[in-house]
């Protein structure tokens, strides 16, 4: 069974990546309430609220990044490898969340059809099932070993978490209060 390392460890800028539907956005707002920090969605970020995930342009979305990365404390979740580096430069320590590929389908489903108050939703999101996403998701369904991968180069302190069993002993271990679907985020 994996140890932990003590999350005051970890710094106060901390990047969750990992595979969409894996549980990063609910990390993110867990840790962001324990540390007393903003927790930043990159996909929030990146789409424009009151859409179905319809995207911002490049240079504005970059804009918003950046911003965000100056800040002096964060928990930011998200991919967007184009916008990693600076990311990176900035962050004190990296999370990577994983999980299989069924249960991030039943997430994505879930979320999509029932669930409209989430972390990491858009304000006024409009979530329906699009298949670009069920497409997404197939593609990505090995991207596991890059997102490690990815952590041990950049040289930062790093935690891995694979499934949900893992991420519940996460939750304990730093003592992490759940995020619950339904509650105001």
């Amino acid at each position: 069974m994996q140890t932990f390392p003590p999350l005051e460890n970890l710094g106060r800028r901390i990047v969750i990546m990992g595979p969409t539907n894996s549980g990063k956005s609910t990390l993110a707002v867990a840790l962001g309430k324990k540390l007393d920090i903003p927790a930043v969605h990159l996909d929030q970020l990146r789409h424009l609220p009151h859409t179905n995930w319809e995207q911002r342009p490049d240079a504005e979305f970059a804009a918003l990044h950046d911003e965000a990365i100056m800040t002096p404390a964060w928990v930011m979740d998200g991919g967007y490898s184009k916008l990693a580096p600076q990311r990176f430069e900035r962050a004190t320590a990296i999370v990577v969340v994983t999980d299989n590929l069924v249960t991030r389908y039943r997430r994505y489903f879930r979320r999509s059809l029932f669930q409209k108050v989430r972390a990491g939703a858009l304000d006024g999101g409009q979530d329906g099932v699009r298949w670009e996403m069920v497409s997404w998701l197939w593609k990505t369904r090995n991207s596991a070993r890059k997102y490690r991968d990815v952590a041990r180069r950049t040289g930062l302190p790093h935690v891995f978490v694979n499934g949900g069993r893992e991420l519940n002993r996460l939750y304990a271990a730093w003592n992490l209060e759940p995020v619950h679907r339904t509650a105001n985020l």
